[in-house]
């Protein structure tokens, strides 16, 4: 069930979280407190409700908690409706659920595939429409989806599923933003991609993989979560977690291919 504090004073804005019991989204419901209500949603009631008595110990943050599996369309709904009849209003939703992989592509199974689109592609989609009605009725609100580096460049064969699906996620973002924007210009869809970030992300991979934390340059959350957190601000719509990648990208890109 959800907890909740005072509701939050009419200027202040409203901020749901996904995957917020740990790693970034523990890092930028830090980086918003103070500032923001926050809607914190995860799978995990025990780190959700310590993230959330820990933010409500040190900030006057109103704080709302939501258990759920964002896989599942029924549960992204009731978030979002949770949102809305504890402040009345949600102003900024933060897609930040994600999971790895590490198979080789000539090995992956429709097992596979499935879970990387349901993790990384579906839970966004689900996010971003049960949020536009509300958007559309106000006329203004803010996506941010938290993608990757490897969605721009496939350079970790043993991720391939993991990339191909945030391409699909990076694509559909865009598209989602082009179709809203045609008659609502002030909802923004915006895309943040980090590069290695030092959280559990690789031992939590599908089949298990190499700990994210051992990775020679390695951002942490809290960096990557106060890159988002200026997106929020700032909403520009395409940003990399750190100087030099978007260079880097656009060298891949510039000598991939060959006009004929």
């Amino acid at each position: 069930m959800p907890t909740a504090q005072v509701s939050p004073p009419p200027s202040r804005p409203v901020t749901l979280i996904t995957g917020a019991s740990d790693g970034i989204g523990a890092a930028l419901a830090w980086q918003l407190a103070g500032r923001h209500a926050l809607v914190l949603v995860a799978r995990r009631a025990d780190k959700l409700q310590t993230v959330a008595n820990a933010i409500r110990a040190a900030h006057a943050t109103p704080v709302v908690t939501v258990v759920a599996d964002v896989t599942v369309r029924s549960q992204v709904e009731d978030a979002v409706d949770t949102a809305l009849a504890e402040f009345s209003r949600l102003d900024v939703l933060v897609n930040n659920v994600g999971r790895g992989i590490t198979r080789l592509p000539s090995a992956l199974t429709d097992e596979d595939l499935d879970d990387m689109l349901r993790v990384n592609v579906k839970s966004a989609l689900y996010g971003m429409q049960a949020v536009l009605p509300h958007f559309r009725l106000v006329g203004r609100g803010h996506v941010v989806n938290i993608s990757s580096m490897l969605g721009r460049i496939p350079s970790v064969v043993p991720r391939a599923a993991y990339s191909a699906a945030k391409h699909f996620l990076d694509s559909l973002t865009i598209n989602f933003r082009d179709e809203v924007q045609a008659e609502h210009p002030g909802i923004q869809f915006s895309l943040v991609s980090p590069g290695v970030v030092h959280t559990e992300f690789g031992n939590n991979a599908l089949h298990g993989g190499v700990d994210s934390r051992t990775l020679p340059m390695a951002q942490s959350a809290e960096d990557v979560a106060a890159v988002i957190a200026q997106v929020i601000e700032d909403r520009r719509p395409d940003v990399y977690s750190r100087a030099g990648m978007a260079e880097r990208v656009a060298n891949y890109y510039a000598t991939l291919g060959q006009d004929p």
